[in-house]
């Protein structure tokens, strides 16, 4: 006999849920974490904690921007970084706690270390072995760096290191402008650093739909951050009081360099896989270093499962959720679903960016017919009321049947916004289906009704 039914490897979001859902129905399992805290890098040194920063520091620029403008009147607050880091550290300790709490309600054990696969159906934490019918590879993801940079998380830093600095810095440079070096630019920006962030691409947000990134970066610069487009970076060289960055202009080779108290290196993530075993388990391997796994997230190896950020699809928590939920309907025999067309991605500074579907870009490049209503935040009066205008809504339908292929928006609560419109795609609704359907007034919202409005004959407030 197993020890277990099922033993999940990792206990991030896609590992904790899938050992939750899977233990709902009625599976013996076991979670293995090498960490002291569950919740894996979302929770412990990733969204959790960075989005305490960005509401922190937003309600700090509130009081410098908006509040006087308001009638509240009274001495603009001072940053207690001690203080704001110990409120940070509180969140992180809250979610984690509460996933502790639900193992223990579900019946979950937690196998604590690092484990290892040493054969089929086989787990190895520590010194004991443990077998399972079934086992979920759900380790996540590591930052990646650039050739020849090297890490050492005080001067030169990972999302990780750039959540715990000792201070705010009089100077950053962000390598990579996607959603964390700029969600955590943006935090820095806002306490008084000047940010410069350095992108290889031409445009920053790589795959978004060109229009919001050219208004989100408008918005940015606004707000004090500087971009260098188009540039290869060379080299970061540390010195005594912080580190230069090097770089080569693509479109005529020409370099230039900066110096910075804290170089923030973010130029994406990649599977973390390393000491797991797999390469002597034969393991089947997909591109930069993903596992490979079937429509029902197996490997080639029966029995070993994979989900997350180890196999193919975007890095994003919910998306290793809901693999974790249809992977643990899968072993218990059900029907395990993920529709991969309807993932949303969200950006959560100030204003927020979201999107879900199809861009622009990618439809012209299908050839495919399509339509576009756009109603902007100015016209919205909640958003005028609380100084949250700027942006607006895009949606993107089928030119013939009027079905929502996707949809763009750059706005407040953008993040919540744009799951109207992915339980629309769901159900394959049109844009009309949209339009027709009352929304409550005032509120963020109608500014969606009006996008889809603007699909028809017009949105009434634009």
């Amino acid at each position: 006999m197993a020890d277990f039914d099922t033993i999940i490897i990792g206990a991030g979001p896609g590992g904790y849920v899938a050992a939750i859902r899977a233990a709902q129905l009625g599976q013996k399992v076991a979670c293995v974490e090498g960490r002291e805290t569950l919740g894996g890098t979302c929770l412990n040194v990733g969204c959790i904690p960075s989005k305490a920063l960005l509401h922190a520091t937003h309600m700090l620029h509130e009081t410098h921007e908006n509040f006087e403008k308001m009638g509240l009147i009274g001495a603009a607050p001072k940053v207690d970084w001690a203080k704001m880091q110990a409120y940070k550290d509180d969140v992180v300790s809250g979610n984690t706690k509460g996933i502790e709490f639900l193992f223990k309600k579900n019946k979950v054990t937690w196998l604590k270390g690092w484990g290892t696969i040493p054969a089929p159906g086989q787990v190895k934490v520590g010194d004991d072995i443990h077998t399972a019918r079934n086992i979920v590879i759900a380790t996540g993801s590591e930052a990646s760096s650039l050739p020849g940079v090297e890490i050492d998380e005080q001067t030169v830093v990972t999302s990780t290191g750039a959540l715990t600095l000792a201070k705010p810095p009089k100077t950053m440079v962000v390598i990579g402008a996607g959603v964390i070096g700029l969600e955590l630019g943006s935090v820095y920006a806002r306490l008084g650093t000047e940010v410069t962030v350095v992108e290889y691409l031409d445009a920053i947000t790589p795959g978004m739909d060109a229009e919001i990134a050219k208004t989100f970066q408008r918005i940015l610069t606004k707000q004090g951050l500087k971009f260098v487009l188009g540039a290869a970076v060379q080299s970061v060289t540390k010195g005594k009081k912080g580190a230069t960055v090097t770089w080569k202009l693509r479109k005529d080779d020409s370099e230039a360099s900066l110096d910075a108290e804290i170089v923030l290196v973010a130029t994406g993530r990649k599977p973390y896989t390393a000491g797991l075993g797999l390469e002597a388990l034969g393991v089947e391997m997909g591109p930069r270093g993903t596992i490979k796994t079937d429509a029902h997230w197996q490997t080639n190896i029966p029995g070993l499962y994979a989900i997350g950020d180890a196999i193919a699809g975007p890095m994003l928590a919910h998306k290793a959720e809901d693999e974790g939920m249809a992977v643990a309907e899968v072993l218990a025999g059900k029907h395990g679903h993920v529709n991969y067309g309807v993932i949303p991605g969200v950006i959560y500074t100030t204003p927020e960016v979201a999107n879900v579907g199809l861009t622009e870009e990618q439809l012209k490049a299908e050839g495919r017919a399509y339509k576009v209503g756009k109603f902007p935040f100015m016209g919205n009066a909640r958003a005028k009321a609380v100084f949250q205008a700027e942006g607006f809504v895009k949606l993107i339908a089928d030119a013939t049947t009027d079905r929502i292929l996707g949809a763009h928006i750059i706005g407040p609560a953008a993040g919540d916004l744009i799951h109207e419109i992915c339980v629309a795609m769901e159900f394959g609704a049109s844009a009309q289906d949209l339009a027709l359907t009352c929304h409550a007034h005032p509120t963020w919202s109608e500014a969606v009704r009006e996008a889809a409005l603007a699909c028809g004959d017009g949105a009434i407030h634009a």
